[in-house]
């Protein structure tokens, strides 16, 4: 009776630990590991962030039961009972509407207008455009703060100055945005839909526009997000309590002995955030079924085929 025998290890079997990390081409064993350390890292700040919003007691330091008091059931020092907090509230959700409105359509247009422009000063006028991505916020707060209270001080500092700050920030994102999807779709379409018969505006009305819709919910998002999000360049433009937002809400009560109602107001903003997100999502994901068939360029002429 004999017994079988193992094969013999290969030097390849024998891969020691020191050779798998050493080697930059091998399999990312540890990758999967570093993606979930730093999720967890970023998402329990703000889990715990969340849930002092719910706590009972007004401490933010100790857990103190389950409540809705900071919402609405607090009389007096819920975000639906403080005025203070109502007003940043809207204000900040009424500067995002309007730089969600102005930004995007502008960059838009800017962005068609700079992919065409190759003559003298182009290539100036695109490293320009990319300066707001690099420059300190804290540089371009205090140059438009000094902006409106000397060359344009018939416009002031208020609402508008904030608004036009943020959108002067927010341009060039969709820009880059815009520019980015722009480069996906490429000239073919363009071209094909021009030798199908359809004259300069139906191209970009009726062709490229329709394409340019999943990156133009992508800006409206980023442009909601940024505006939310920023603090120095409407702490520096504000003109009073009628023009506090939330950041500036929470940064002022900060030191102050504040409530849960922070964490509440906070947790109301990132839901609105969250619900954006969403929107988008669903946004592109419709306008975006139809590249599944093909290429926009095969798009373009399916379009010609049956009269579209």
């Amino acid at each position: 009776m004999s017994t079988a025998t193992a094969p013999a290890a290969t030097t390849s079997d024998r891969v020691t630990l020191r050779e798998r990390v050493a080697n930059p081409w091998g399999r990312p064993r540890f990758l999967a590991i570093t993606t979930w350390v730093y999720i967890l890292w970023s998402l329990v700040p703000v889990l715990l962030a969340i849930r002092f919003a719910f706590n009972e007691g007004r401490s933010r330091t100790s857990l103190q039961g389950w409540s809705l008091r900071w919402f609405w059931q607090d009389p007096t020092l819920s975000v639906f009972h403080d005025p203070t907090l109502q007003a940043a509230l809207k204000h900040s959700l009424v500067l995002a509407a309007i730089v969600m409105v102005i930004a995007t359509p502008l960059g838009t247009a800017l962005a068609l207008g700079m992919r065409r422009w190759h003559g003298r000063g182009s290539g100036v006028a695109n490293v320009m455009m990319l300066l707001p991505l690099v420059t300190p916020e804290l540089v371009f707060a205090v140059g438009m703060f000094l902006l409106f209270t000397t060359a344009f001080d018939f416009i002031g500092l208020g609402t508008t100055a904030q608004a036009i700050g943020q959108v002067t920030f927010t341009l060039s994102w969709v820009v880059l945005i815009v520019r980015g999807r722009l480069v996906t779709i490429g000239g073919d379409v363009e071209e094909a839909a021009a030798d199908l018969g359809a004259p300069p505006l139906h191209v970009v009305g009726r062709v490229l526009l329709p394409l340019l819709v999943p990156a133009m919910a992508a800006s409206l998002l980023v442009s909601f997000a940024l505006s939310i999000d920023d603090f120095v360049v409407s702490q520096y433009l504000a003109a009073g309590a009628d023009t506090t937002t939330v950041p500036m809400r929470i940064y002022s009560q900060a030191r102050g002995g504040p409530t849960p109602a922070l964490n509440a107001l906070a947790t109301i903003m990132l839901v609105v955030s969250l619900l954006a997100l969403v929107l988008a999502y669903v946004v592109f994901r419709a306008m975006t079924r139809g590249e599944e068939r093909g290429s926009p360029l095969q798009q373009i002429a399916t379009m010609g085929e049956t009269g579209g």
